[in-house]
């Protein structure tokens, strides 16, 4: 299992792809600040300190992060917790 990790024409947000299905079936799932998701795996991405939303659908999940903080240290944090996961 592997996740490719892809800069996206916003700045503050990167897509974390996996080789495996994340989400099932055609819709996608957003989670703003103050909101929680029936997916656990996006919640915990949201618990994590500077991410600002998150996005998913099928096999990857979209993060923003928040425009004051640096990629280096929460794109690990991003991947840890969604190997976690199993994907």
């Amino acid at each position: 299992m592997s996740i490719h990790i892809e800069a996206t024409p916003n700045p503050n947000a990167m897509k974390f792809t996996s080789d495996r299905m994340i989400f099932e079936g055609n819709s996608s799932i957003s989670v703003m600040p103050g909101q929680t998701s029936e997916h656990d795996i996006l919640n915990d991405l949201m618990k994590l300190d500077g991410v600002d939303n998150v996005f998913g659908f099928q096999h990857f999940i979209t993060v923003n992060k928040k425009p004051d903080v640096e990629w280096d240290l929460l794109t690990k944090q991003i991947e840890e917790t969604i190997t976690s996961y199993g994907y």
